[in-house]
């Protein structure tokens, strides 16, 4: 099997379409679940729920607990150890989902003041979503449970106070990520992925989805300083260049 996985790595890599390259990234031998990249970062999750840190060319594994998602970004490193996701690429706060698909957010003080594992004080951001990601710009892209895509403009960093959400028609996703620089992602709930396109301060819900070919299916995704960051479903790391 792995040098199954070694071939079709191989084709993919020598498979660039619509201007982008991937190359194996750096391989973890228990394989990728899931990744996140901010200001020049990189963590996954493993299979097993252990957590590693990109370091040069090498994983360092983040200690002994296990998680079920990780992310990075100008908060620090944050991860859940139960079924939900968190998400630390905003300008300093954090932006959490429960269980229940309830989605909150931490402010930027709380946030720079914590570390170590515990409870901590949550504001409500109103709409259920399965997936959430934040900016430095204070722009967050979220899934609902419907998979039906949503931008709201402005989360405060300091009060957790938003604007409205904005309802992003078009395709079905299982995730959406927005990087430092404000470009997005998505994973369709087929496992194709998608770079939302048309996005200005005046419109920041963009205006269509480009689609992005892979050749192997992909279960999660992450995009920072000009690398994608795809996962696919067998377990393989791979980094694409436009």
């Amino acid at each position: 099997r792995p040098a199954m996985k070694t071939f079709l790595l191989m084709l993919c890599c020598l498979a660039a379409s619509h201007g982008w390259t991937c190359t194996e990234g750096p391989r973890l031998y228990s394989n990728v679940a899931q990744i996140d990249a901010g200001q020049g970062m990189v963590v996954v999750r493993d299979r097993y729920y252990y957590a590693y840190f990109l370091s040069g060319s090498y994983w360092s594994r983040l200690g002994t607990v296990r998680l079920n998602h990780v992310t990075v970004g100008a908060a620090g490193i944050w991860g859940t150890d139960t079924s939900n996701k968190v998400d630390a690429g905003g300008d300093g706060q954090v932006v959490g989902i429960t269980p229940s698909n309830v989605t909150y957010c931490l402010r930027s003080s709380y946030a720079s003041a914590y570390k170590g594992t515990g409870s901590v004080s949550w504001s409500s951001l109103s709409r259920k979503m399965k997936y959430v990601s934040c900016s430095p710009s204070n722009v967050c892209w979220g899934v609902d449970t419907s998979s039906q895509v949503y931008v709201i403009q402005r989360v405060i960093p300091t009060t957790c106070g938003t604007s409205s959400w904005i309802r992003v028609s078009g395709i079905s996703m299982k995730m959406v990520e927005i990087s430092t620089d404000g470009t997005v992602f998505g994973l369709a709930t087929n496992g194709r992925v998608y770079q939302r396109r048309g996005i200005y301060s005046s419109r920041p819900q963009g205006t269509s989805w480009l689609s992005v070919p892979m050749c192997m299916p992909i279960n999660h995704l992450s995009y920072d300083l000009g690398r994608l960051w795809v996962a696919t479903t067998s377990g393989l790391l791979m980094v694409c260049t436009h």
